[in-house]
Order: C-alpha cells, then sequence, then structure tokens
C-alpha cells in the first residue's frame, strides 16, 4: 500500500486501508492537519486501497450519505459502504442531515 494521503482537497478519492469504505473530499479546510480515518487506521489514496470487506460484517459507513465534522468544515460523500466508523482528528463524523426543500403551496 502507498502512504497515507496528504492533506485531503475536495476531490481527493480516499479510501479504508481495513475495508471497502470509498469516500469523496466534498469540502476540506485549507489547514487540515488532523488525519481522515475509518474504523481507527488512516485512510489511503483509493488507488492504493483493498477491495474487499471482511465477510460477515454489517457496514457502518454507508453509500450515497453525506459525512461532516461537528465544526461542518469537512464533508465527505461515501461512495462505498463497509465497515468502520468515519472520524476526523480523533472525532466521529456525523451524517449530514438533509436540506428541507421549500414549501411548494
Amino acid at each position: 500500500m502507498g502512504s497515507p494521503a496528504p492533506t485531503p482537497r475536495p476531490g481527493d478519492q480516499l479510501a479504508s486501508a481495513t475495508s471497502t469504505t470509498r469516500v469523496i473530499v466534498i469540502r476540506a479546510p485549507q489547514d487540515a492537519a488532523s488525519p481522515i480515518e475509518c474504523g481507527g487506521t488512516r485512510m489511503v489514496p483509493a488507488q492504493d486501497a483493498p477491495t474487499t470487506q471482511p465477510p460477515g460484517e454489517a457496514p457502518d459507513t454507508l453509500i450515497g450519505k453525506r459525512y461532516v465534522d461537528a465544526a461542518d468544515t469537512l464533508e465527505l460523500l461515501c461512495t462505498a459502504s463497509g465497515t468502520g466508523h468515519l472520524t476526523y482528528g480523533g472525532q466521529p463524523l456525523a451524517v449530514k442531515p438533509p436540506k428541507a426543500l421549500p414549501a411548494s403551496d
């Protein structure tokens, strides 16, 4: 496998080193010094990642969901489900709630 991912930039594709979780960075702080991790392991560039899921484990990170940090400075879009919770700087990322659409009266 390759070296850990450098400072994340929008458009970067990252993957878990231990499961099939894959994400695309949608938004990242310019001074992002903390690692993005999945299941406690630093995420790597997607081309360096495994493509198999440990057998019998349900995914923790779900495809199509957006994950954000508490300060709403980092946003990731999950492109492949897998085991392991996403964290940034040791803090868990939460599923971003959908935006409410305006009422159409």
